[in-house]
């Protein structure tokens, strides 16, 4: 049996910047096309966006959403379920797999990661991924962020972040490749005066859920219904606007692997 159509609550903060809020709302009106197709009652044809989004993804109403692959595994792994992994036309991203990039002011002096030691980190939040908690895996071993940068600063968002590095308050921060690349595509003077240092390590992509209380069938039929709207030539423009090319179904294995907090000051 579907879910319940009042439980259904939908949202896709992570990539929601601005100036693709429509694409975005457009591409789930197609996408919600077609999940009534695949079975599930009631889609809900307009994207809530949260301002709580952990209250959001906990919530047992919540049909589908996207999160980041480190909240997934370490704050709400008991919440949601997982649905799909998106893959992104991006530089830094391999099919289901994306990656941080490093920026620097175009004129600064670094060459590499070792030129950074003591500058000024920015970075959006304690609970990201791409933008806090890569560090560990791009600095030299042994290092933390507390001990290799001399100050950290906290902005609240990526393109926060970035602009610290335009204006001289920061010298550096890790950036969410398909971020990066959204933002080169829809507000390229955001990243002008910048330059990509170095780019992580891949990781799975930033997942789509469901609440965990969606039965088995029902994600089932969520996936059909995303496939089909990745595979349908009416919305093919608007993938393209959102640099989405397809996407993949992955285990728990595969975050667990990369987020789990194992890494010295990783911890949220």
């Amino acid at each position: 049996m579907s879910l319940e159509p009042v439980r259904h609550v939908a949202s896709l903060p992570m990539y929601g910047i601005a100036e693709l809020r429509a694409a975005t709302e457009t591409w789930w009106a197609g996408v919600a096309r077609h999940l009534e197709e695949c079975g599930i009652a009631g889609a809900p044809r307009m994207l809530t966006w949260p301002r709580d989004v952990y209250g959001h993804w906990r919530s047992p109403d919540l049909l589908f959403s996207q999160t980041c692959g480190h909240p997934l595994v370490n704050l709400i792994a008991e919440d949601v379920r997982l649905v799909a992994t998106p893959h992104y036309g991006a530089p830094g991203c391999d099919g289901s797999r994306y990656a941080s990039h490093v920026l620097v002011r175009a004129d600064a002096a670094a060459e590499g990661i070792d030129g950074l030691r003591g500058g000024r980190l920015a970075f959006n939040g304690p609970d990201s991924y791409s933008g806090f908690h890569v560090w560990p895996r791009l600095l030299p071993s042994g290092e933390t962020r507390e001990s290799y940068f001399g100050r950290i600063i906290e902005t609240g968002s990526h393109r926060a972040a970035i602009r610290g590095i335009r204006t001289g308050e920061a010298d550096v921060c890790a950036v969410d490749c398909v971020t990066h690349a959204l933002l080169s595509d829809r507000a390229p003077d955001e990243v002008e005066g910048t330059r990509i240092l170095a780019t992580s390590p891949p990781v799975p992509a930033l997942p789509f859920v469901t609440s965990a209380v969606t039965s088995t069938d029902d994600a089932t039929r969520l996936r059909e219904g995303l496939f089909a709207a990745l595979a349908d030539p009416s919305l093919e423009e608007v993938r393209a606007a959102l640099r989405l090319t397809g996407a993949s179904v992955p285990t728990e294995a595969d975050y667990l692997q990369a987020f789990k907090n194992r890494m010295p000051g990783s911890e949220p």
